[in-house]
């Protein structure tokens, strides 16, 4: 039987590190601007090396997932945390694009390992009308971390150059990878009643791909998924450059600006998602894909109007709305792709939609802004955006049709 501390104790510890997580990965952003001033990267070469991380995060995440659902996660987890950790400070190491793109590459690789894993322990302690709640608290880490990764970037390049900025962000995770063995790890299916022998063996690999190629709400909701994370991600990476350049910002002050809005709409937004979806179930059992459909259509015009407004009156709020609604899908959608597989696989299930929403997002949605902005500037490359996130709230409504049948072997 789950014990409620139990599980506490283990959100608290996966939020923590997830906190850190999220740190490590935009401290790189943050500091754009001078990085391109002393080393003369082209802003290309900087959308690259998001995308060497995300390169190895997505490839590396099916391997590490199939891990999770045969291995104990935990010892995975503080594993890939020590990986980052060091890899983030390498960063700060770097005289050349490559030798800044290689330790990238292997952030990718130690955060592969928890994100798999973490969201599939969560679930497996929380019973379905707690667990948006519970994602909720656990992805409420990631503005609080998106937002600390800009201002310390930026406060830290402004006072000490931005290769302490690299040092300080990454060292601290090789004490906390130590907080993951801690963890009392839940049998899998524990939340949805399964005994430790049906929870515990997944089916082989061949078999686990094959139910979820033909799970048609898991596919339709990471298709949607994936315009989604393109659009948060090249908005996430881009937006302190563009506050510079176009609204004269500091790389300091821009830092600030966008990360204060960051954490304070994305702990609202996180959290509206997470209770408003738990809330809504009792109405419609379709209601995180309700949800998050109809918030990204209300969201791409306030992205739109803070790229095109020149007062900062109107642009300021305009970008904490659009944020607000874009971090309101967090917990809704990982709820959807690990409540629509049986709990044998939710690892695999988790890393597969990692694999596709970088590869096809976040991991390409930067560079392609980048090389947009070098053949004509970096206000048009960011009004890329509010369009795909208009296409992404049309796929996840049309998921609510297949998402209303329930899925063999999932537990309703």
């Amino acid at each position: 039987m789950l014990k409620r501390r139990d599980a506490r104790v283990a959100l608290a510890i996966l939020t923590t590190i997830n906190f850190l997580n999220y740190i490590d990965r935009y401290v790189l952003p943050s500091v754009f601007e001078p990085i391109k001033r002393e080393l003369h990267f082209t802003d290309t070469q900087l959308g690259l090396l998001n995308l060497a991380f995300m390169i190895t995060y997505s490839v590396t995440s099916p391997v590490f997932g199939r891990f999770g659902d045969l291995f104990v996660r935990k010892y995975l987890i503080a594993l890939g945390v020590s990986i980052w950790s060091f890899a983030t400070a390498g960063a700060g190491l770097a005289r050349s694009f490559w030798q800044m793109f290689l330790p990238r590459t292997f952030v990718g690789i130690g955060e592969a390992s928890y994100a798999t894993m973490a969201p599939a322990i969560i679930t497996d302690f929380y019973e379905e009308e707690r667990r948006g709640r519970a994602l909720a608290v656990f992805y409420a880490a990631i503005p609080a971390g998106t937002a600390l990764g800009y201002v310390l970037g930026g406060i830290l390049a402004s006072a000490f150059g931005w290769r302490t900025a690299f040092f300080a962000v990454g060292l601290p995770g090789l004490l906390f990878s130590m907080l993951a063995l801690f963890i009392r790890e839940p049998g899998r299916g524990a939340s949805d009643g399964l005994t430790p022998a049906a929870g515990e063996a997944p089916p082989s690999l061949f078999a686990t791909y094959g139910m979820l190629f033909h799970n048609r709400t898991y596919v339709i909701v990471t298709i949607g998924f994936v315009a989604y994370t393109f659009a948060l991600g090249g908005l996430a990476s881009w937006a302190p450059a563009f506050l510079e350049r176009y609204r004269g910002m500091s790389t300091a002050d821009a830092g600030r600006v966008f990360g204060g809005m960051t954490v304070v709409s994305g702990f609202l937004g996180t959290f509206a998602g997470g209770f408003l979806g738990d809330y809504l179930l009792r109405y419609t059992r379709n209601s995180y894909l309700w949800l998050s459909g109809l918030c990204l259509f209300a969201g791409a015009p306030f992205a739109a109007i803070g790229l095109t407004a020149a007062n900062p009156h109107i642009y300021l709020p305009a970008i904490f709305i659009a944020e607000f609604f874009l971090f309101l899908n967090t917990g809704p959608l990982n709820a959807v792709v690990l409540g629509c597989v049986p709990a044998q696989i939710r690892a695999t299930a988790m890393a597969a939609n990692i694999f596709f929403i970088h590869v096809l997002g976040d991991a390409i949605s930067p560079a392609v802004i980048g090389a947009v902005s070098d053949r004509t500037n970096l206000q048009i490359g960011v009004m890329i955006t509010p369009p795909v996130m208009i296409v992404s709230g049309i796929i996840l409504l049309l998921a609510i049709r297949t998402a209303s049948r329930p899925e063999p072997g999932c537990v309703q």
